[in-house]
């Protein structure tokens, strides 16, 4: 899809309330629907489980843009590698946990373990085989993260990092860690980075759903094998933050 070039702020009205609930409603009845039966499969194949979720997460994206009129515009999918390796992303919103797994699939996240712990939807996000970790242990997190992140390595998957840490609004930046690029130069796996705008239609934390198109970009492989920790992080940043500035500047009116 090609990249648009026009935005304007958007500005709630009853019709977006309305259709953010009905999102909402949606959203949730789907839940209870397909968590039962990723639970059925428990002791089934990650690959049984995995298609499940990717009927879900498409059922989603297919919501968000009949009901609330959101979509997204991908730029760059000729530089996702033949092989799997390591996703770092910005990260704004909700909306990008469901949109990388429609880009990336299979794949697993690097999350705080507490999301397992929410009813019916973090006890089926547990058997998608997450790297979860404990944010207030650092060292034992790194470790974890280095161990587990390359046995799924291994096995095929993509390994999605929001170097970050955590939601950032549109127009700030966090700082980035490196724990992704560790991972990346000790499995000696290609790093893609990607950089978007979701925070514009669906903020943090936010009821409301914002019509329009979301800008996303995926940008050239960083190389694990061929960079030091601290140039793949860096590489990492400046190209992400850079398309951020691009994006901001190209949808102001």
């Amino acid at each position: 899809m090609k990249l648009s070039n026009t935005y304007s702020s958007p500005k709630a009205n009853f019709s977006i309330v309305v259709r953010s609930g009905i999102f909402y409603l949606c959203q949730f009845l789907s839940v209870i629907s397909f968590a039962p039966i990723i639970f059925a499969l428990r002791r089934s194949s990650f690959e049984a489980r995995y298609h499940w979720v990717m009927i879900w997460v498409r059922l989603n994206m297919w919501m968000l843009e009949n009901i609330c009129g959101l979509s997204y515009a991908l730029q760059g999918a000729e530089n996702i590698p033949p092989i799997n390796g390591i996703i770092l992303s910005k990260h704004q919103s909700a909306w990008e946990t469901l949109a990388i797994q429609a880009i990336f699939p299979p794949l697993v996240f690097l999350l705080k373990k507490e999301l397992l712990s929410v009813p019916i939807w973090g006890w089926a996000l547990s058997l998608t085989e997450p790297i979860a970790i404990d944010r207030g242990a650092k060292t034992a997190a790194l470790k974890k993260l280095l161990r587990d992140g390359e046995e799924r390595l291994k096995k095929g998957r993509w390994v999605v990092i929001f170097p970050e840490g955590t939601r950032v609004p549109p127009g700030q930046k966090g700082q980035y860690n490196a724990s992704g690029a560790m991972l990346a130069r000790r499995a000696g796996c290609p790093v893609v980075p990607i950089a978007h705008n979701a925070g514009e239609f669906w903020a943090r934390q936010a009821f409301l759903k914002f019509p329009g198109v979301i800008q996303v970009r995926i940008g050239p492989v960083i190389e694990g094998s061929q960079f030091s920790v601290a140039e793949i992080n860096q590489k990492a940043e400046d190209w992400i933050e850079g398309q951020m500035e691009e994006i901001t500047r190209l949808m102001k009116p």
